[in-house]
């Protein structure tokens, strides 16, 4: 019945896969709009239990997978290539880093570059004053009034004081914590498992391809099947979660700049022109669609950050650069492990940031990681992980070093400048125009940082529907264009659907389901470390696995010997 429906739309897919997965999140929708309430209470009460009981989990998972792709990078596997032994990188470095970075969190910095260590500035997490500053942001009548009254909350031995130079300096390793290495490392086991799979096995973009070592040919039955129905749902909700972010950052930057209203309405409008943007996207393809736009994107990016280094202090930017990436690196190892355990039995802040991020990163795992995998065909192990985990963690290194410490050199000398809309009126969406505000040419600033939203919005849309319909094409590479376009407006109907039926609510509750929807994401990326190792030790030849300068020495010696094997008498 299925194969006839796909016949009949002309589409080129499995069908089970595809009818499945698409019912299943227009379900969804559909139940989530007539029972809201209930909905969000059960996914609510699931979110609450997963990250009290299993946070530790979530912790030791993603700093398991660093360890893991780094041991791998060096060990004897590192010399192994994706493809063939003459296979070479179909796109350069700088138009891979593009998409990569396009494709992964461009939109998030873009969200949190300001946002994020704003918040942690006014409201350390190794503070035990979270209850006194959500205290200050109700009773201060102004900005100023919030800002000297975080500077007089008392704090214990060892705590960090809000608001200070600690607070500073935790702020921006946090930041860095939550979208550096860790969360690139979410990105590059899927990556590089799914690029292994599919070229040196031959098997198809999917997420049951990683487990054909443990289940061979079924991966192709109802087991299979099931994981891929699994991998498409958690990947649009996760995308979707992004796509309502832009959103209120497209929607907050256009109500500074024209008065835009702010509200579902015009947010859901914003949806509509950025999916059309996007879907135009995906007609021309990867080459001309996501490949233009993400060179494009990352130079704006680049410029924008230049004009934040040299209109503001940059001297002091510059140093901060420097002393925020010792920061990190000091606090990347204890971050790395810290689970918030103290007091005993309460689980806090970190609930709320790390354990969140970490759930709604690896929704974006099979997304992020099949396109990685698709633009990374021809490079070694060891260059993928490098590369993968290099070039976009320096980036974000430099990005919410001079952001972030900009930010909090402009509160120091502007106090409630930034912490009244941020932390005090808890508008995330403006912070990063509330900062901009503060520079020369602020509107052109505003409004070159809209667009760069928008593009990055549309190159993850556009990223996003080719994975998707990948998972639901089986064998097929490169599927009809039809379907990619049924992708992207599905991506859109369901972000404009949950706006228009419960505002800011139906994002939250959205949260709350990937964060559930996360764990059995994490269980896979376990299975995704031992099928990776097991398939390297059964398919690599002991040649293979030695350096390319070994290699080559090994080749021209066995060709000399036979040359002198060819002309020796007989």
């Amino acid at each position: 019945m299925l194969e006839k429906l796909q016949r009949a739309l002309g589409l080129k897919t499995n069908p089970v896969i595809f009818f499945s997965s698409a019912l299943l999140v227009l379900v969804f929708v559909v139940v989530s709009i007539a029972f809201t309430d209930q909905v969000d209470t059960v996914f609510r009460a699931a979110s609450d239990w997963a990250i009290t009981n299993l946070g530790w989990f979530y912790i030791l998972g993603v700093t398991s997978f660093l360890v893991f792709l780094l041991w791998i990078a060096f060990s004897r596997y590192g010399h192994v290539r994706l493809g063939g032994k003459d296979s070479r990188p179909e796109y350069s470095n700088v138009s891979w880093f593009g998409m990569l970075f396009a494709a992964g969190i461009g939109t998030i910095l873009m969200f949190w570059g300001v946002a994020e260590p704003v918040n942690h500035f006014a409201n350390p997490p190794f503070s035990g004053a979270h209850d006194q500053v959500a205290d200050a942001a109700e009773s201060a009548g102004s900005s100023q009034e919030f800002a000297e009254q975080l500077r007089e909350i008392p704090v214990g031995a060892g705590d960090t004081a809000p608001l200070s130079e600690n607070a500073a300096n935790e702020a921006i390793g946090f930041s860095l914590y939550h979208f550096g290495f860790h969360t690139w490392a979410i990105f590059a086991l899927p990556a590089l498992a799914f690029a292994y799979f599919a070229y040196k096995r031959g098997l198809p973009f999917r997420v049951s391809s990683i487990f054909h070592p443990l289940l061979g040919d079924r991966i192709n039955g109802p087991i299979g099947k099931t994981i891929d129905i699994v991998a498409v749902i958690g990947t649009l909700f996760g995308v979707a979660v992004s796509i309502g972010l832009g959103t209120l950052q497209i929607n907050s930057g256009l109500n500074q700049l024209f008065g835009f209203e702010i509200g579902a309405t015009a947010q859901i409008l914003i949806i509509a022109v950025v999916t059309t943007i996007a879907t135009i996207s995906v007609v021309t393809g990867l080459d001309k669609g996501i490949k233009w736009l993400s060179n494009i994107n990352i130079w704006m990016a680049v410029g924008l950050l230049l004009v934040v280094l040299i209109a503001g202090s940059t001297v002091f930017l510059l140093r901060g650069v420097i002393e925020s990436t010792g920061n990190y690196l000091s606090m990347l190892v204890p971050l790395s492990f810290w689970n918030d355990a103290l007091p005993a039995n309460d689980w806090g802040w970190q609930g709320s940031w790390t354990v969140f991020y970490w759930a709604w990163t690896i929704t974006w795992a099979p997304f992020v990681g099949i396109f990685v995998a698709r633009i990374s065909k021809g490079r070694t192990v060891r260059e993928f992980v490098m590369g993968v985990l290099g070039a976009p963690v320096v980036f974000s290194i430099i990005w919410f070093s001079i952001f972030g410490m900009s930010s909090i050199n402009l509160e120091w000398s502007n106090p409630g400048s930034l912490v009244g809309p941020v932390v005090q009126e808890g508008d995330t969406a403006a912070s990063l125009f509330a900062f901009l505000e503060n520079f020369p040419a602020a509107e052109f600033l505003m409004a070159l940082s809209v667009l760069i939203v928008v593009i990055f919005f549309t190159t993850s849309s556009d990223s996003a529907s080719l994975v998707v319909d990948m998972l639901t094409s089986g064998n097929s590479v490169n599927p009809p264009v039809r379907q990619r376009v049924f992708w992207a407006l599905l991506q859109g109907l369901v972000a404009a659907t949950l706006i228009a039926a419960t505002g800011e609510e139906a994002l939250a509750a959205l949260q709350q389901v990937i964060t559930v929807i996360g764990l059995p994401f994490f269980l896979i990326a376990f299975v995704m470390m031992y099928s990776l190792v097991k398939a390297l030790k059964r398919d690599t030849s002991d040649l293979e696995l030695l350096p390319r300068r070994a290699r080559a020495m090994l080749e021209r010696e066995r060709r000399e010997r036979d040359k002198e094997a060819e002309v020796e008498p007989s």
